[in-house]
């Protein structure tokens, strides 16, 4: 599969993913050997934007911690914006007044607001802190990881777009300020303790599985490669907006678990990564005849957080550079001694993209082929012999780029293409080592 150009808005998912942190709470991450205290402060009056320097004073005497430490914040949130350009703008004046560093997505439109965005700690949360105070984003779930690599996003991208996530046909005709057509949202201990007794059932009569039942990955299949919750089917989807679980009329497909199911008495369980996904595809089945329809709430990134690996197996694929989060990222209890994960079921699934073995190494790797940029996962056996490619067809491509070793990753393809034609990069074919600096995506 490539690379879906529908840039999550999130997501777990948001949105995108990661450790939810609520309001009027605090919660400890693990910076290799520091500790990072983050905490939220709801004690700001709803003065206009007058008030930025104070805020942002305020935000940083809140934490306690080195400012270029850095964070990843997702969130997402349905509210009526009447004038969602003037919103762009009262956003974008904020940032640019306070000089907060910043990179990521924010998209607002007249159905509300999703964002992805890494910062410093510091700049981070003054941004999220400045738009709490808006009455209408004041009950936001924020979600909240660590990035040890700095920035997670190459820029900032804050703008007007029609649609929150991309589906076809957009969704913007989508009843979704109307919470009675979004699925129930269930915490994550709710959450685990249905999924304990459907797993708990399912294991006892393999051959007659639980219809009543259905749970429901509301993600891309190479995100499932790498982490799913336990009994769910991977789906056979590579870009969100492209779903189509349950719309086929009368037809049964075994990659469909919605095929077939009573629509009335089924009970679907849905989860993504942070949560916008299934609230945008739950209102599409509600308007198809989906009676009983649950989501995990605040996605498998609130999940963890609150009850670790349970039931989880692998990493959680996220839409940055990180690209795959384990679960002691969220939920540090979640290490065992010496080092290992603690994950529920066969840590083993992951299997390489080239020859089928087993992969340790819970991370995707673009294709070094620049025309192919297929995204994989490969041991580290195929990594060496086919140079980063994943077949042998692309080891003879034209316009190879160097091997990235480790959690490196390319830069963006049009970043290759253009230094190609300049002639500032060498693109080899031939020899199998490459001397070609490698380049850091930022």
């Amino acid at each position: 599969m490539r690379w879906c150009s529908e840039a999550i808005s999130v997501s777990g998912a948001h949105a995108l993913a990661p450790a939810s942190l609520l309001c009027n709470t605090s919660s400890v991450f693990q910076f290799q050997k520091s500790f990072l205290k983050l905490k939220f402060n709801n004690t700001f009056s709803s003065s206009s934007l007058t008030h930025r320097k104070p805020l942002a004073a305020q935000a940083q005497a809140s934490i306690p911690r080195d400012d270029f430490d850095f964070v990843v914040v997702n969130f997402y949130h349905f509210v009526f914006i009447k004038d969602p350009q003037e919103e762009v703008a009262k956003h974008l004046s904020f940032l640019e007044l306070e000089g907060l560093d910043i990179h990521g997505r924010v998209y607002l439109n007249e159905q509300g607001i999703n964002a992805q965005y890494s910062g410093p700690s510091k700049d981070a949360l003054a941004y999220v802190n400045w738009i709490k105070e808006d009455d209408r984003f004041s009950s936001i779930l924020i979600q909240i990881s660590p990035s040890e690599i700095g920035h997670a996003f190459p820029t900032l991208k804050l703008r007007y777009k029609p649609s929150l996530v991309q589906f076809k046909g957009r969704i913007s005709h989508l009843p979704l300020l109307d919470p009675s057509m979004r699925a129930l949202p269930l915490t994550p201990s709710e959450w685990r303790d249905r999924l304990e007794a459907i797993n708990k059932n399912d294991l006892q009569s393999k051959d007659y599985p639980n219809r009543n039942y259905i749970l429901l990955d509301v993600r891309n299949g190479y995100e499932w490669d790498i982490g799913h919750f336990r009994g769910a089917q991977r789906p056979n989807v590579d870009c969100f907006r492209s779903t189509s679980f349950g719309l086929s009329q009368g037809e049964t497909t075994s990659s469909d678990p919605l095929s077939n199911v009573d629509k009335e008495n089924a009970n679907i369980l849905m989860y993504c990564t942070g949560g916008i996904r299934c609230d945008v595809y739950s209102t599409i089945l509600r308007q198809h005849g989906f009676q009983n329809l649950y989501t995990l709430k605040g996605g498998v990134s609130h999940y963890i957080k609150n009850e670790g690996p349970a039931e989880w197996v692998g990493n959680l694929f996220v839409f940055d550079s990180r690209l795959s989060l384990p679960p002691p990222v969220y939920y540090p209890q979640a290490t065992a001694e010496g080092g290992t994960t603690l994950v529920s079921g066969d840590g083993k699934f992951a299997k390489c993209y080239t020859c089928n073995a087993g992969v340790s190494e819970l991370r995707h790797r673009n294709c070094a082929n620049l025309d192919c940029n297929l995204l994989f996962l490969c041991c580290r056996k195929c990594v060496k012999d086919l140079r980063g490619c994943c077949c042998l067809t692309c080891t003879t491509a034209t316009r190879l780029r160097p091997i990235l070793n480790g959690d490196q990753r390319y830069r963006k393809w049009h970043t290759y293409r253009d230094l190609d034609l300049q002639g500032n990069i060498k693109i080899s074919t031939s020899s199998p080592v490459l001397t070609t600096p490698q380049i850091h995506l930022k």
